[in-house]
């Protein structure tokens, strides 16, 4: 195996829970970056998955969520990181994007050994999912600026265990040698 895929964890959202007003702040200064990024991983020809969570309702199909996202209040958030066409979707229930998902197989699937992930939010659904590819050893590059968070220390802390226990890549969003 030798591809990348750019991994895109809950941007879909209504921002109708607890943690929103925390959150809310951070999703917008990394939505710009977040955009670029996925404009560069189309132009690569990398592949692109959208790993959401699925709302509780197990009945939902990707256009649902989407639907769901859209007429949410804060639809300004997910208009602009909308999968396209080409875009693969999993749908997730807990915090990690290959708990009980077949991300791994579609992976295996597509040549893919290194998941660039990008998202919300740092310190819980990132942190969960790069240990479950280190695991699985999938390599794990994690884009910081592109990732949006609800605590920034705990965020900062992630980032550190990812990089240290995980060998993950933390890089900016402008770094050449993502995809």
């Amino acid at each position: 195996m030798s591809g990348t895929a750019l991994i895109v964890i809950d941007m879909l959202n209504s921002y109708e829970h607890e943690d929103a007003d925390l959150l809310l702040p951070s999703v917008r200064a990394a939505l710009p970056r977040l955009t670029a990024l996925l404009e560069r991983a189309r132009r690569s020809d990398a592949e692109v998955i959208y790993v959401n969570d699925n709302f509780g309702l197990w009945r939902s199909h990707h256009d649902e969520l989407l639907d769901t996202a859209l007429s949410g209040p804060h639809a300004d958030l997910v208009e602009p990181v909308r999968p396209d066409e080409n875009s693969l979707f999993v749908v997730k229930a807990r915090h990690s994007i290959f708990y009980q998902t077949p991300l791994e197989y579609l992976l295996r699937q597509h040549g893919i050994d290194t998941i660039v992930l990008c998202g919300q939010v740092t310190e819980q659904c990132v942190l969960y999912s790069a240990l479950d590819a280190h695991i699985r050893h999938v390599g794990v590059i994690v884009v910081e600026d592109a990732c949006a968070h609800i605590h920034r220390d705990l965020a900062d802390a992630a980032l550190r265990m990812m990089e240290r226990n995980m060998g993950a890549r933390i890089v900016r969003s402008t770094a050449e040698e993502i995809f």
